[in-house]
């Protein structure tokens, strides 16, 4: 399968770095934003062609699909152009940073019916995939999770440490993660949904902090708290408060209440959830069928987002 992947920064990179784990997938173009670094990140993976231009690279003989890796404001976009084009599409977390262009990107993707997937990552950590199943099974109920996301982040860098060209988000980002694998994992819509966040930044322009509180029609409830101002321990831990048994996931790890290890090693083919999302977006190509976090799928999840915004904004 010839692929396009745009992106050449941090994310992008670990996409790369997951599909030479997967095999049977050629990146015949990188996109990058300036032209000599994305020769750089290519010649690194052994990419052919290199271009600032995603519509020189979509327009490339025998590509077949897309992956986005790109800021956050170019996302909705970009996904309208892949459909358009006639490519599958999978764009990294969050589909859109406004109500409007979510909405847009699920009818351009029920027009096309090309696979319109969105990286939800939660979903496919196997420490959550294990959660999920336990689930399904009727062995576990959530009663609550409280989920701590924090970095430090004072200045505009990726995760890299590079400068960033755009300004990431706690809401429209970081907050998807948290509100969608709440939905995912209670299999319940949201029912009531609050935020408050604090000052916001003098030169990045965006509230710094942030607590998010929600409650699934089951019952379930979340507490969320973000902060890019937190100097450690970074990252997002999970804690699930379940009828039968208290569980932590830190990305691909997970522990029970008593600091137990669980071993997820057996949950999936791999333990990185950036893999496990990739082999499933081209499954789901090669089985033409809607993927596990599609944009029908995650469009909710928007939805709760676009509501927290208005209630912050109302109270500027």
């Amino acid at each position: 399968m010839k692929i396009l992947l745009a992106g050449a920064g941090a994310f992008g990179q670990k996409h790369l770095d997951a599909i030479r784990t997967i095999g049977g997938i050629e990146v015949d173009s990188l996109v990058g934003r300036e032209l000599e670094p994305t020769r750089e990140v290519a010649r690194k993976y052994g990419i052919g062609h290199a271009t600032t231009s995603l519509g020189e690279a979509l327009g490339r003989p025998g590509i077949v699909a897309a992956i986005l890796a790109t800021p956050t404001q170019l996302h909705a976009a970009q996904v309208i152009e892949c459909l358009r084009a006639g490519k599958h599409v999978q764009v990294e977390i969050p589909l859109a940073d406004s109500w409007a262009d979510a909405e847009a990107v699920v009818r351009a993707q029920r027009a096309s019916g090309l696979v319109c997937m969105v990286g939800h990552t939660r979903r496919f950590n196997p420490s959550h995939q294990w959660i999920h199943q336990r689930i399904g099974a009727g062995e576990l109920d959530i009663q609550q999770m409280d989920v701590q996301t924090y970095f430090f982040r004072r200045t505009n860098m990726n995760a890299l440490g590079q400068p960033r060209s755009w300004t990431d988000h706690l809401l429209w980002h970081h907050a998807a993660h948290t509100v969608d694998l709440f939905a995912y994992q209670t299999g319940s819509p949201i029912a009531v949904a609050n935020a408050v966040q604090g000052p916001i930044h003098p030169k990045l322009g965006i509230a710094m902090d942030m607590s998010v509180q929600m409650k699934a029609a089951t019952g379930a409830i979340c507490t969320l708290s973000l902060s890019f101002n937190n100097e450690g321990p970074l990252g997002t831990f999970f804690r699930y408060i379940c009828d039968n048994g208290t569980y932590i996931a830190r990305y691909d790890d997970l522990i029970d209440g008593k600091d137990r290890q669980i071993d997820v090693s057996k949950v999936d083919l791999s333990m990185n959830g950036i893999e496990l999302q990739d082999r499933e977006f081209f499954a789901a190509i090669r089985e033409a069928r809607e993927p596990n976090a599609s944009v029908a799928q995650v469009l909710p999840c928007y939805r709760t987002l676009a509501d927290l915004e208005r209630q912050l904004n109302s109270r500027v």
